[in-house]
């Protein structure tokens, strides 16, 4: 059985292609000028991220990065159009931000259950040669292809929901602690960076309140610039609501109690300077092996102070927990509450054609009706031909390639063909495909 906490992954989408259209006419015995009745294609598949609070950790990409919907099905003869593709919802934990995988701009940030993102738009299927019938058109024989789906890499990294964020130096008692007040099992031993992975745990107090708290790997000095994995560990202490900073009272500490205190906070605002706004309640752990007075320092943000706390015999537990709990409470009650999750669906592609040169005599156009246009449509035939001329007609490309300075003889390039341009405005589509996908 794999196990195992996994916080950053790559994840690769691919929405379903749309079915092609179907080029079939009415033959029926006492059936007359029964015309074209071919069906379009169906509409594929959709990829959608869905955030999931029964999800704990991203482990499940971490073997298995691809993920496919699938495709729409084939229209057919008699005005039968294909089936949709069925969508697929990716389950990922509460707390997930999608990143793009090459320059990692945030996409989306799923931050509550029911949440979903659209990861991958479904390609449209393709119009039959019944969609094609017009005066002119009486007999079409031809069909559209399916578009393809989108597919793209994606990154994903987890930023852990807890009320509570168990902020120290290594070793400094905050898996005792967590595994005191909840049910969590951390591994505990005498050497630093045990905790290697954050660990969550619920604390109940009564029937009525009960809280998450989140062991955080412990912090060095210039975490916040990379060091000990400083920033993987850090990423979990943004949605804390709550800060608890435990101080090492030992006196073999490396550091005495107000330089610890000095330096995590020194860590905590250089990564996010946000952080120190948060509320938090700092105390001196270990109090066991330090026999004297409670740390000064006390809480913070006007709450009274604490003192020490040992987790392993259990001094000073209660009276933190009771405090812990007066602070979430006040954080929850001035949250907004939403109504209903959010759906995140990116706006589609602008429609709009654009022409840029790409060499002396290269031009380029871009937009998505104009590669649609060209791109689904059967070159082989003289009547797709003809209605691709006058599709990109419409669509304002020949006028575009004109203002832009297109000369007589120059390639260009739309998608993946590339043709001929004339001044005559008789586009010589029965150009070349530059690659083939299907």
């Amino acid at each position: 059985m794999v196990s195992g906490f996994v916080d950053e992954c790559n994840l690769h989408v691919t929405a379903g292609d749309g079915g092609a259209g179907c080029v079939a006419f009415r033959r029926e015995a006492h059936v007359s000028r029964g015309g074209p009745s071919g069906g379009d294609g169906g509409r594929g598949g959709e990829v959608w991220l869905v955030a999931d609070r029964n999800v704990a950790s991203l482990l499940a990409f971490r073997d298995h990065p691809h993920r496919r919907a699938t495709n729409g099905k084939h229209g057919s003869g008699n005005n039968r159009h294909g089936a949709r593709g069925d969508d697929l919802d990716v389950k990922v934990p509460v707390g997930t931000v999608v990143l793009d995988h090459g320059d990692h701009s945030q996409l989306a940030d799923l931050s509550a259950h029911g949440e979903r993102w659209l990861a991958a738009a479904a390609g449209e299927g393709g119009r039959g040669n019944a969609r094609f019938l017009s005066n002119r058109r009486r007999a079409p024989a031809f069909a559209e292809q399916g578009e393809f789906g989108e597919r793209r890499w994606l990154r994903l990294e987890l930023k852990l929901l807890a009320d509570v964020a168990i902020v120290g130096f290594p070793n400094v008692g905050k898996s005792t602690f967590i595994s005191r007040v909840s049910a969590a099992k951390p591994k505990i031993a005498d050497y630093p960076f045990t905790t290697l992975e954050p660990n969550l745990g619920v604390c109940r107090l009564d029937d009525t309140f009960e809280m998450v708290l989140a062991d955080i790997p412990g912090l060095i000095e210039g975490a916040s610039e990379g060091r000990g994995l400083g920033h993987r560990f850090l990423r979990h202490v943004e949605r804390a609501r709550v800060l608890l900073v435990l101080i090492d009272l030992c006196e073999l500490a490396d550091c005495p109690p107000a330089d610890q205190l000095t330096v995590l906070l020194r860590e905590l605002g250089r990564y996010r300077p946000e952080l120190l706004g948060r509320p938090r309640l700092v105390v001196g752990s270990r109090a066991d092996t330090a026999p004297g007075e409670a740390f000064s320092s006390g809480s913070e943000g006007g709450s009274p102070p604490v003192g020490r706390l040992s987790s392993a015999t259990g001094e000073g537990v209660p009276e933190v927990l009771g405090e812990l709990s007066r602070m979430v409470t006040e954080a929850r009650t001035s949250e907004p509450v939403l109504d209903a999750p959010v759906v995140h669906r990116p706006l589609p592609p602008a429609q709009e054609v654009t022409v840029r040169r790409h060499d002396a005599r290269v031009w380029t156009v871009e937009g998505r009706a104009a590669r649609r246009a060209v791109a689904l449509s059967d070159l082989t035939d003289p009547s797709a031909v003809a209605y691709v001329q006058d599709r990109l007609r419409s669509l304002g490309v020949e006028r575009a390639l004109a203002r832009a300075g297109a000369a007589y003889g120059d390639e260009v390039r739309i998608g993946d063909f590339s043709f001929t341009y004339l001044d005559d405005a008789e586009a010589a589509v029965s150009g070349t495909r530059s690659r083939s996908d299907r």
